[in-house]
């Protein structure tokens, strides 16, 4: 026989107060209607001990909120990513919220899909990182209001909220870096991607190099997202076999670039930092336990989480401002450069 769901009438019955009282406490308002504060622990306790489960889809329709945020993510398995959803995840936690994650896998088509199922669902707010070709979908939930927070990159054009890198900057110093310490051929692997944030890594290496009269030395190799370990292979035995314009440094643009060509150096027998220097991006401990810990470029990952969660929450609470949060990187020097 199916166990009775705990009501606000069970519990409001074992504390002997109204279920008023009872919808006060769970609803946050308890300072706000004068509850006393004896009463209010009576009540939580008997939640607890009683298993209440608060019937959100009644709460939805009786409040208009299901507190409830939606993330999407481009790859919830990338370490970034999933150290970012944590973090948002435990601020959101902090407002009474839920987050219900999802990968979109760089594809437009599996990110609608997200987006329209979490709609569906009735999440309050989305954290999106936008995937190429998915400005149709944002600038329509913008355009219904939806309240919608984009993080790591943005979509130029759309007038939405953004907690993002400064990522011209992150490359410019992580390159002249390179070039101070005495590099001239320095490659730069990229992903093949017309994002914006992607652009302005590839931009800040392309001036650094521009700015120390190293224009002539400018080498990218952009590597394929779906082909990403047979790209690479390529890139790194071309640079192995010393068929490819005597690269003598490497700069990878993102976490999962930097993992992919280290296995492949190592795999290989290319020497770092003697034959071959490495700037990564993002930390992992990996680059720690590598035979020359790897210099990278570390991003503030969780107050871009906190930020985003902060600014989504002023929308959903009605603020109409819309915030460009643009973030400053930290260069991690380890002995691969």
């Amino acid at each position: 026989m199916k166990k009775k769901r705990v009501s606000l009438k069970d519990i409001a019955d074992k504390v002997g107060v109204s279920t008023a009282l009872v919808s006060y406490v769970l609803n946050g308002q308890e300072k706000e209607k004068r509850v006393g504060a004896e009463v209010v622990i009576k009540i939580r306790k008997a939640m607890e001990e009683m298993n209440y489960k608060p019937n959100f889809i009644a709460r939805s329709l009786r409040y208009g909120t299901t507190q409830t945020i939606g993330l999407i993510v481009t790859d919830i398995a990338n370490p970034f990513f999933s150290t970012m959803a944590r973090h948002i995840e435990d601020e959101a936690y902090k407002s009474g919220y839920t987050v219900i994650i999802g990968s979109s896998d760089e594809t437009s088509a599996k990110s609608d899909l997200l987006v329209e199922t979490l709609l569906n669902r009735q999440v309050d707010g989305f954290i999106v990182v936008p995937a190429e070709g998915c400005e149709d979908c944002l600038s329509q939930i913008i355009e219904d209001k939806v309240p919608v927070v984009m993080v790591d990159r943005y979509v130029p054009g759309l007038v939405s909220n953004h907690v993002v890198l400064d990522n011209y900057s992150a490359s410019y110093n992580a390159t002249m870096h390179l070039i101070n310490k005495g590099y001239k051929n320095i490659g730069l692997v990229a992903y093949k991607s017309y994002l914006i944030h992607m652009r302005e890594r590839v931009r800040g290496y392309e001036e650094a190099m521009k700015a120390k009269g190293l224009e002539k030395q400018i080498w990218i190799k952009y590597i394929r997202f779906n082909h990403l370990k047979t790209d690479i292979n390529k890139v790194i035995e071309a640079i192995g076999s010393k068929e490819d314009n005597n690269i003598d440094a490497l700069f990878f643009a993102t976490n999962t670039l930097s993992m992919a060509g280290l296995y492949k150096i190592h795999s290989l027998g290319i020497k770092v930092p003697d034959e071959l220097a490495i700037i990564g991006f993002d930390g992992n401990e990996a680059f720690d336990f590598f035979y020359a810990p790897i210099t990278y470029v570390k991003q503030p990952v969780d107050e871009m989480g906190k930020e985003a969660v902060r600014i989504l929450l002023d929308q959903m609470n009605g603020s109409k401002k819309i915030s460009h949060v643009n973030l400053m990187s930290q260069l991690i020097l380890r002995n691969s450069c």
